[in-house]
This record gives structure tokens, C-alpha cells and sequence, in this order.
């Protein structure tokens, strides 16, 4: 564990990741998971070792699960695997473990002792059926401090790796007006880009509504397809598998000049267009960034996603299966924390406009 200390020291503040240093700090003290088995799906990158470390801290025996549903950091597997922290695949030999910390439902076919975690919205409809209890973190009000804030800076900056850092005055289209794609418009004026909605109107949010220059309705395709066609770039963040794979929205997707990215975890855009014609073939394009989302911003969602796995612990044999949505104390107390010890206090006061 040394050199897992050593990288997280090194590489961020305390202010950084107030939530998970608040449990490794309590945490190694009450020890509240002692003995118990689990495994974590989130993706393995640098800034989830924070979240593997409170869970050692608390006591439980973390194995770190992989899946081919995301990419990850070689460098951090082989850190991890030489710390002797075992790296599992969800489609390998199945072992008995007490609690499951998914994400996206790659370890759904698994059967855990005492229940689930979930740490995502496409997750929720593996587990509507589940036989089990299911803390549901995507459920809650942390989550859009990721959702919001982390996935649209983390669009931009991978952009800029990209080569395509100047948007002042650019055209953006943006599909999808929930938790991300607010997030990607919030960060795109503020850049000075021109922003067009292309969502269901009424379900805009408040954040987009005031800062959107159009929000054209996705129905009408060829308004669609006039806006795309016309923009620098397009980028998707519905959450829905094949979200654009209808009428003749591919084919205008295809002869648009703009650049095309997805933001979702599943292909939003469809077979009709090609993987080769959207930038990282269809991947959600922060994660091919080092850090896919700045720790200050996904510190909450991984605190609460380690805070489930109490929560089940602590109500065993009390819960009925099924999904779970975070108490408000649970979140009250993380929320607390990163207000006050964090740095994006500022920053948070416009996740008031996703309501």
C-alpha cells in the first residue's frame, strides 16, 4: 500500500477529495467493514485509488473489478495488482463475496451476500428486477456534481488534447439536456461558444434553459439536422443506447462537417454511423484522459458510492430487494464535508439550476 499512499499524496491536496479522506481518516479508526469481501467496479484510473483506500481503511477485503464496458489505466492495474489488491474481470470465474460496487451493471450476473451498489444511471435497469437490495447512488443529489460539472469539464479537456481548445464564437450542438448535458452547455458559454439544445423541451433544465441560445425539440429531425450541419461540433450525452438511430438523422449525422463525440457510456449515436466517424469511436470521450474526471469532482460520487456499501452492511436482512435510493443523511453528511473542506463549493451552487 505504500506506493498506492505515495501516488495519492503526490498527485492531490486533501482539498481534492475531502469526502474519501474524511472516511480513510474516520474510517481506519471504527474499521465499520471489517472482514467483509467485496468488490469494486469503478473504472481504474489514478483518482479511484482514494476510494480503494478508504475501503481498505474500513476493514474490507477489495478485490477491484474490470470489465471491457470501460477503458482503464494499465499503469494503475499493475499498481494495484502489486500492492496485492486482486483485479477481477466480470465475465471470470465467479467467487463468494458480500457486497457488490458496481457500475453500469457489469457485475449484475454476480450474487453477492448482502447486495449491490450501483453507481450509475445506465446501471438501474439491470438491477430493476434484482433479487437483492441495490443502494442506488446514481439516484441521489451527489451524483450531478459529477454528472454536471465533472463529465462537461471533462468533454472540453479532452477536446484540448485533442487539438481543439478555442471555442469562442463556435457553434456546439448538444444532445441532451439532463445532468451532462447541462454540464457540457454551463462550460461551453463560459467558453464563449454558441449552444444549441437538441432534447425534449419540457425536460430541459432550468440550467439549460437560461443558457442554451436554441433548444430545437429531437423530433423534428430536419431542424436537427440543419443545426448539426451548421456546427463546429456535436456532441451526445442523452444516456440512451441509439439515441439518434432514427428517420434520417444518421445519414445527416454522417454528411455534417462537425466534429461528433459521445459522452454516454453506451453507443448513443448507432450503428448507421460509423464508430471511425465520431472521435474515439464512440467511446465516452473523457476517458481517454489520464484522470477522466477531476478528482474534485467525482470525490462525492465515490464517497457515497463506499458509503452504500455501509449502508448495507449496517441494515443487513432489513431491506427489501430492489433499488434504494440514497437517505437524505447519508448525503447530507458527504455533501457537508465537501463544502466545507473542498474546493468547489462555488462551483456547486449551480447544480441548484438542474431542479
Amino acid at each position: 500500500m505504500q506506493r498506492i499512499h505515495a501516488v495519492i499524496e503526490n498527485t492531490y491536496t486533501k482539498t481534492d477529495f475531502p469526502a474519501l479522506n474524511y472516511q480513510t481518516e474516520t474510517w481506519s479508526r471504527t474499521r465499520p467493514l471489517a472482514g467483509l469481501r467485496l468488490i469494486d467496479a469503478s473504472p481504474i484510473f489514478r483518482n479511484t485509488l482514494t476510494k480503494y483506500r478508504a475501503l481498505i481503511a474500513a476493514g474490507a477485503q477489495v478485490s477491484v473489478g474490470l470489465t471491457d464496458l470501460f477503458p482503464h489505466d494499465p499503469k494503475v492495474k499493475q499498481l494495484l495488482e502489486e500492492a496485492g489488491i486482486p483485479v477481477v474481470r466480470n465475465d471470470g470465474p465467479r467467487f463468494e463475496v458480500d457486497l457488490i460496487l458496481d457500475n453500469a451493471g457489469s457485475f449484475s450476473a454476480w450474487t453477492p451476500r448482502l447486495g449491490y451498489v450501483e453507481l450509475t444511471r445506465s446501471g438501474a435497469e439491470k438491477y430493476a428486477a434484482a433479487a437483492k437490495p441495490v443502494f442506488f447512488a446514481d439516484g441521489g443529489r451527489i451524483k450531478r456534481i459529477e454528472t454536471c460539472l465533472g463529465t462537461g469539464e471533462g468533454f472540453y479537456r479532452a477536446m484540448e488534447q485533442l487539438g481543439h481548445s478555442d471555442w469562442a464564437g463556435k457553434k456546439l450542438v448538444v444532445f441532451g439536456s439532463g445532468k451532462v448535458g447541462s454540464g457540457l452547455v454551463f462550460y461551453a458559454k463560459q467558453k464563449g461558444a454558441h449552444v444549441t439544445v437538441i432534447s425534449d423541451p419540457a425536460s430541459a433544465t432550468p440550467l439549460v434553459r437560461s443558457r442554451a441560445d436554441a433548444i430545437i425539440d429531437f423530433r423534428d429531425e430536419a431542424a436537427a439536422a440543419t443545426a448539426v450541419n451548421a456546427a463546429f461540433a456535436a456532441v451526445s450525452a442523452t444516456g440512451v443506447c441509439c439515441a439518434h438511430d432514427h428517420g434520417t438523422l444518421p445519414e445527416a449525422l454522417v454528411r455534417s462537417p462537425a466534429l461528433l463525440a459521445n459522452m454516454g457510456v453506451e453507443d448513443e449515436f448507432g450503428p448507421r454511423v460509423s464508430d471511425e466517424r465520431v472521435l474515439g469511436k464512440k467511446k465516452s470521450l473523457n476517458f481517454f484522459l489520464e484522470e477522466p474526471t477531476h478528482l474534485r469532482y467525482i470525490d462525492a460520487t465515490l464517497a457515497l458510492h463506499n458509503a452504500g456499501a455501509l449502508f448495507l452492511a449496517e441494515n443487513a436482512g432489513t431491506l427489501a430487494p430492489g433499488l434504494i435510493t440514497p437517505p437524505d443523511s447519508v448525503e447530507e453528511e458527504i455533501l457537508r464535508v465537501t463544502r466545507e473542506q473542498g474546493i468547489i463549493a462555488e462551483e456547486m451552487e449551480i447544480l441548484g439550476e438542474l431542479e
